[in-house]
């Protein structure tokens, strides 16, 4: 396979499994298309978003759990970094989680979302986008059961009331000379189980081949750029690759705007053990671990925890 796959999931998934599931192994990300997410909720998410970016510092940071890893509300520029990065990544986020029912078993990993109160329809906006993003990701997932020879359901469960997160993202514009091709979030590799990502056809996105070298991942507008997280590497033991990635400023007059993107970061649910499947284990698979405990060793490792 010489091109990340492109490939629309409104289509029978049986007819898309295995190029989806050649383009995640070979390069861990893949084009998704027709994902059913409607174009109107994206554009007020996209607004709504900008509109929250634009409020003032210490309005934003009335929204910032200290000692909550981020993982709800308000993270400012320079708390996040890639793991063993040297520095801080560009970028300021809100996160959006699952709201849990009172008293639901699993309320102890996923703690309650917050909401700024100076956006009118913030809350039901990213709330519908949360469950459009969740809708989108059972149809991929659908498709790499295919791919990997198991029950076309067999991920259902295993992300029921997971523990999936949705950021807002905004890199703040660069100036001066060093702007056009500045690093604006360092090579990293995702946590989770895959990543669905809106906004990435505002150049920048780059993922690492095997070759080493970095290739642009562009999706047409509105498409989803969708790359496989370190729990299904581990899971398929590498089968499906969990790949390098990085966004650089582009070049020209793009490298002095600010750029907004909003992943959904879909988790196993945190009880889930993460054990490799028979199919894949080649007697060198790594041990069981809970979806929750690995999570909790990759946040240590990024400064989120």
């Amino acid at each position: 396979m010489t091109e990340i796959a492109s490939v629309s999931i409104a289509r029978p998934l049986e007819e898309v499994a295995d190029e989806l599931g050649r383009s995640f192994s070979e390069f861990g990300f893949a084009v998704i298309r027709d994902h059913g997410i409607p174009a109107d909720l994206i554009a007020k998410a996209e607004e709504l978003s900008k509109q929250f970016f634009a409020l003032p510092d210490d309005v934003k940071r009335k929204y910032h759990i200290s000692g909550g890893g981020g993982a709800r509300g308000y993270t400012p520029f320079g708390t996040e970094k890639a793991k063993d990065a040297k520095v801080h990544d560009l970028k300021e986020f809100w996160h959006v989680g699952r709201s849990l029912a009172e008293g639901h078993a699993l309320s102890e990993y996923m703690q309650p979302n917050v909401w700024p109160d100076e956006i009118p329809e913030f809350k039901e906006t990213f709330e519908a986008l949360y469950a459009a993003f969740e809708d989108a990701g059972d149809r991929v997932l659908r498709a790499i059961a295919i791919h990997l020879g198991l029950e076309e359901d067999f991920f259902v469960p295993t992300v029921e009331d997971g523990n999936s997160v949705m950021r807002l993202l905004r890199y703040p514009p660069l100036e001066g000379e060093e702007a056009e091709g500045a690093i604006r979030a360092a090579a990293h590799g995702d946590i989770n189980t895959i990543t669905l990502l809106l906004g990435a056809e505002e150049a920048g996105l780059e993922l690492l081949t095997r070759n080493g070298e970095w290739l642009a991942v562009n999706p047409p507008p509105g498409a989803l750029a969708v790359n496989i997280g370190d729990m299904l590497d581990r899971l398929t033991n590498g089968k499906l690759r969990s790949t390098t990635h990085r966004v650089v400023n582009p070049m020209g007059e793009a490298a002095y705007r600010a750029r907004y993107s909003m992943p959904f970061f879909l988790h196993f649910r945190p009880d889930y053990v993460i054990e490799t499947l028979p199919s894949c284990d080649d007697g060198n698979a790594p041990e069981p671990i809970s979806s929750h405990e690995f999570l909790l060793q990759r946040l240590r490792e990024i400064n989120l925890a």
